[in-house]
């Protein structure tokens, strides 16, 4: 395997299914599918997904929310998220554990970094949600600082595309997709990959982010094991 320890960010939506809204088992389902076919080849496995299928903070503030109180409704979204999908690995025998940046006994443990990397080591799928804990940072900003806590080898993006494009590759049946592509390039360019706090911390603690597609079938496994899947984001050109 090329990657033995992996953090692999979802979007809320992905679990939605079709319409992005709500949890759709059969996906749900079919992810927990692929993520135990890579745990049982020995990887470990931690997951960050975000909330958007259910709340978000940032919209519900353009709506007249307190932005605060929006987020915090927003990491509750992504911990429903993460219950829903570890009962899904845990029905393909996978065992499976949702660990929470702020308290939320008995739904979940409270996240402890050397907790979580043991639990990894002893075969486990930790799904680690509530963002950073914090307001005003994303998901995407929780899954790259849970990626450099835990040491993982690297953050996978899982998405509707097979990587990175120049531009809109539904708009623009000519755009070019990378293969590889360097931080500094995505910032520079304003390819948007993650935000830009996701990147800062990535670049400066040197955490590769692949930008792969999730929804094909078998993408996830050839990607661990070093085919050549997605887009690889580092500091290397």
């Amino acid at each position: 395997m090329k990657y033995k320890r992996i953090l692999l960010k979802l979007s809320g939506e992905a679990l939605g299914g079709p319409d992005g809204v709500g949890l759709d088992e059969k996906v749900m389902d079919r992810f927990a599918r692929e993520i135990a076919l890579v745990a049982e080849k020995g990887v470990q496995v931690a997951i960050v997904i975000g909330g958007g299928n259910i709340f978000r903070g940032l919209s519900g503030a353009s709506k007249g929310f307190d932005r605060v109180r929006g987020d915090q409704m927003g990491m509750l979204a992504t911990t429903i998220n993460s219950i829903g999908l570890s009962l899904c690995l845990r029905g393909h025998g996978c065992k499976a554990e949702v660990f929470t940046s702020t308290p939320m006994r008995p739904m979940a443990k409270y996240y402890m970094r050397d907790e979580v990397e043991e639990y990894m080591q002893s075969g486990g799928i930790a799904l680690v949600s509530g963002g950073t804990g914090n307001p005003f940072f994303t998901t995407d900003s929780g899954a790259a600082l849970r990626a450099c806590e835990l040491r993982c080898d690297a953050l996978l993006k899982g998405t509707k595309v097979d990587g990175v494009y120049d531009s809109d590759p539904v708009r623009n049946p000519s755009a070019k997709r990378y293969s590889t592509l360097t931080f500094d390039k995505a910032i520079a360019d304003g390819l948007k990959v993650m935000d830009l706090t996701a990147f800062a911390l990535c670049k400066e603690n040197d955490m590769p982010i692949i930008v792969f597609n999730v929804n094909q079938d078998g993408s996830l496994l050839r990607l661990v094991e070093g085919e050549d899947v997605g887009t690889v984001v580092s500091n290397v050109e």
